[in-house]
């Protein structure tokens, strides 16, 4: 399979990878994946549940393994990671073998604004941080994360990221690949 046919999106939690993945999908007539809800299927459990009863380390381990699985099918699709995938176990090396890897790079104080209120529910790094608690570690996790999302081959920066961005730099990258 060509790993051109598989697009995956890296970027912090927050910046927009599962919502720009589903509409990205629908306009490639490509399957769309989030890997969390890969994981929690996998793994029968909420990643909420896996966070507070195995640790990150389980969590972590689940997460390559899954996100292996999925590389290695033989269709394209789109898939959303979590913001810390890319990060460990050598994640962003087989993201880059076997697709196309896309960084949405999203200004932290648009991130602050989407993970406010319910939103932080859903995000276990997150839950029970006040709002200077989440910008201090939102600033963190950018500084650690980076360097493994600026391998994306694919960067689109900016507040509002379109479906029409990602295609016309998915065709520049196809365009462009010896």
């Amino acid at each position: 399979m060509n790993p051109d046919s598989k697009i995956v999106l890296v970027g912090m939690p927050g910046s927009g990878k599962s919502t720009l993945g589903r509409d990205a999908a629908l306009q490639f007539n490509l399957d769309f994946y989030d890997l969390d809800e890969c994981i929690e299927k996998a793994a029968g459990a909420r990643i909420t549940s896996i966070f507070e009863e195995k640790g990150e380390g389980y969590f972590r381990r689940l997460e390559s393994q899954v996100l292996g699985q999925m590389l290695k099918q033989d269709k394209g699709f789109i898939l959303a990671t979590g913001g810390g995938a890319p990060c460990f176990n050598h994640n962003m090396q087989l993201i880059n073998r076997y697709s196309v890897s896309v960084f949405l790079d999203v200004p932290l104080n648009v991130i602050l604004n989407r993970l406010t209120g319910t939103q932080v529910e859903k995000r276990p790094l997150f839950y029970g941080l006040d709002t200077s608690e989440i910008i201090l570690k939102l600033k963190s996790m950018y500084e650690e994360r980076s360097p493994y999302y600026e391998k994306a081959k694919i960067k689109l920066s900016g507040e509002d990221i379109s479906t029409e961005l990602l295609v016309s730099e998915w065709m520049a990258h196809l365009k462009v690949k010896p």
